[in-house]
């Protein structure tokens, strides 16, 4: 059991963020042992083979495979430096990464059970050369096998945020807390996290919270409850349709609305920009902004803003129609 300390001042500090590092290591636990982690074998699927010819997993694999166990296996604390913001940002997590002192990440290695291969002796020998090769191997496979799929993922955690900092405002914290995830309660001044093989020791006091939403953390969480920022991963609602196509949309509602805003309400299954629609549809951003501005004002679709970016989403009358047209 892990308990982070949450005071009302604590409570006060919680904050969420998105990170680039955390989706590179919770996949990289993805890639280890897909049969955990069914809801992303298309995922998987599509790019484990450029991955093993790239060196970068299975036996040949390289420091990111190395530092990366199979769950419930330690993993290092350095590997996910707190994040800045809403605004993931892979080229600034890595510098963070780089910046990470020789100290710690001998500490941290030191955890690792069993004796270290020849990848984890080099980073330990001289941490700063090995964190300079570890960053480069991450934005490898970051553009192997993340980069693409990125709009969609990103679509999917922002839509996250957006309804998780609704429902702290509706219900105050401990809504917001205690609906994170199964393993996750806030009780007093603590948040327990059940995790059966966690070694992290107690946070009892702490500069509140860093919430993370994740797709590959499903269905677990991961926490990091030592050091100056405690921070949780946990899995974003929505995984189910994540690799899926969109439903085609009907002929009928196509018929009274236009091919082209029909296909965008159906695209619509989870909130997504314009750039991510035009992208799916083939449309030109200023024509997906045009049938956008007219579901709107037909009470279709609704749009919020989260970060820099403005999500779309269908209404319940939208749905209604999707519905009846099919």
């Amino acid at each position: 059991m892990v308990a982070i300390g949450l005071s009302a001042g604590a409570v006060a500090r919680l904050r969420f963020a998105l990170s680039c590092l955390w989706e590179v290591v919770a996949s990289v636990r993805v890639l280890r042992d897909p049969g955990d982690h069914a809801i992303h074998l298309p995922w998987v699927n599509r790019v484990r083979p450029r991955l093993i010819e790239a060196g970068l997993v299975g036996a040949d694999g390289g420091l990111l495979w190395q530092l990366v166990p199979r769950a419930p296996g330690y993993l290092a604390d350095f590997l996910t430096p707190p994040p800045a913001g809403l605004t993931p940002d892979l080229g600034q997590e890595l510098s963070a990464l780089r910046a990470t002192p020789p100290d710690t990440v001998r500490a941290q290695l030191d955890l690792y059970p069993g004796d270290r291969p020849p990848a984890l002796e080099g980073l330990y020998a001289d941490p700063a050369d090995g964190l300079r090769r570890l960053a480069e191997e991450i934005g490898t496979y970051w553009r192997l096998a993340l980069a693409a799929e990125w709009p969609r993922i990103r679509a999917l955690l922002d839509a996250e945020v957006f309804r998780r900092a609704r429902r702290l405002a509706e219900e105050g914290a401990a809504g917001l807390l205690n609906d994170l995830h199964e393993r996750v309660r806030w009780e007093g001044d603590a948040l327990l996290i059940s995790q059966r093989h966690c070694a992290a020791p107690d946070v009892p006091e702490g500069s509140g919270l860093v919430l993370v939403p994740s797709v590959f953390v499903w269905p677990s969480v991961l926490s990091i409850a030592a050091g100056d920022v405690p921070q949780l991963a946990y899995p974003a609602r929505g995984l189910g349709a994540l690799w899926e196509c969109p439903p085609a949309a009907p002929d009928a509602l196509g018929a009274v609305l236009g091919r082209g805003r029909a296909r965008l309400l159906a695209e619509l299954d989870a909130p997504r920009s314009t750039t991510e629609l035009a992208r799916r549809t083939g449309m030109s951003p200023a024509g997906v902004s045009q049938h956008l501005a007219a579901l709107r004002a037909a009470g279709l679709v609704v749009t919020h803003r989260a970060g820099r970016s403005l999500l779309s989403g269908r209404t319940p009358v939208a749905e209604a129609l999707l519905t009846a047209a099919g």
